[in-house]
């Protein structure tokens, strides 16, 4: 599935030195898409093991015929700070896309904190201050800025409205309505070259993406 150039943070460079760029997305013959959610368990379990032991192999051995990695971020209702995270990662798109992957990587190893249980007692717009300094801290994003992106007011807007979102609010609609189209519901779920690959799974091991990246990418 085609990435959007505004998201294009969301691809992990793996073929080149230089950090993505918006509006340019590298042509490679294969794509592997995680679908993951910033505070589901099972989705940081497998982006720890990809990110830091399978990127460098693929870095190393499967330059050619090449695999472009995309993450996309997949919301669940279930887990109310979801959205929130998710806004968080979009924020970073906006401000720093080429730190995307980085700040990904940090909200994943402190996603508890966004747990039900420690986020019940804070606002939201509490939620997105820990989020900022968070971001500020991962990506040398102004955190002043970044808090505007994600800011809700307590305002009607304009037009008298009393859902006024934020100002990635559209972003968040665009991510959903795409993995819909592709009907992802659950994280994680992994596509390769457009279809569900239902045998990765969250728990597999370094030898377990050798293996299979032998046979796929070949």
């Amino acid at each position: 599935m085609a990435l959007k150039p505004a998201y294009s943070g969301q691809l992990l460079p793996l073929h080149s030195s230089t950090p993505p760029q918006p509006g340019k997305i590298e042509t490679i013959p294969h794509t592997l898409e995680f679908f993951l959610d910033y505070v589901c368990p099972f989705s940081a379990k497998q982006f720890k093991t990809f990110y830091e032991d399978v990127v460098p192999l693929v870095k190393s051995k499967y330059q050619s015929p090449g695999v472009r990695v995309i993450f996309r971020q997949q919301i669940q209702p279930w887990h109310p700070s979801s959205t929130l995270v998710h806004e968080a990662g979009a924020a970073v798109l906006k401000l720093a896309p080429a730190k995307f992957w980085d700040f990904s990587a940090a909200l994943f190893e402190k996603q508890n904190e966004y747990f039900d249980v420690n986020v019940v007692h804070e606002s939201r717009n509490q939620t997105y201050k820990r989020l900022a300094k968070l971001a500020g801290d991962t990506t040398g994003v102004d955190e002043n800025k970044y808090y505007e992106l994600l800011e809700i007011s307590d305002q009607p807007g304009p037009d008298g409205s009393l859902n006024t979102g934020n100002k990635v609010t559209d972003d968040v609609k665009y991510m959903t309505k795409t993995n819909r189209l592709v009907g992802v519901h659950v994280t994680p779920t992994v596509l390769f070259d457009g279809w569900t690959e239902g045998s990765i799974s969250s728990s597999w091991s370094k030898d377990d993406w050798a293996s299979w990246l032998e046979k796929n990418l070949k």
